[in-house]
């Protein structure tokens, strides 16, 4: 079992900055790949951006360029640093991550309002 806990989250006018952080209680970040997603009322949840175990990222249009992930691998932590913040961006903001036995693993979500 592997317990994400995210933070970082609040409130920010547009233009803003927020950087979300997710612990992860085993260093599987070491060796899988992870997420960050985020649900806005009312819609489905949708992919923001990826991080696979070596490195690579993925970014979705609407944030490319404004989001970075990042790791502290002392830490087990991987944070997205938003930059730029605009009013669309407000969400719960989910990390996620899979084991090699093909579990999924979320966490509680942080929540991120961006005002204009």
């Amino acid at each position: 079992q592997v317990q994400l806990v995210e933070s970082g989250g609040g409130t920010v006018q547009a233009g803003g900055s927020l950087r979300l952080s997710c612990a992860a209680s085993s260093t599987i970040f070491n060796t899988n790949a992870m997420g960050w997603y985020r649900q806005a009322p009312g819609k489905q949840r949708e992919l923001v951006a990826t991080r696979t175990s070596g490195g690579s990222t993925n970014y979705a249009d609407s944030v490319k360029g404004r989001f970075t992930i990042s790791k502290d691998s002392a830490k087990n932590t991987v944070y997205l640093q938003m930059n730029t913040l605009k009013p669309e961006d407000t969400a719960v903001y989910y990390c996620n991550t899979v084991d090699d036995w093909g579990r999924v693993y979320w966490g509680q979500g942080t929540q991120v309002t961006v005002s204009s």
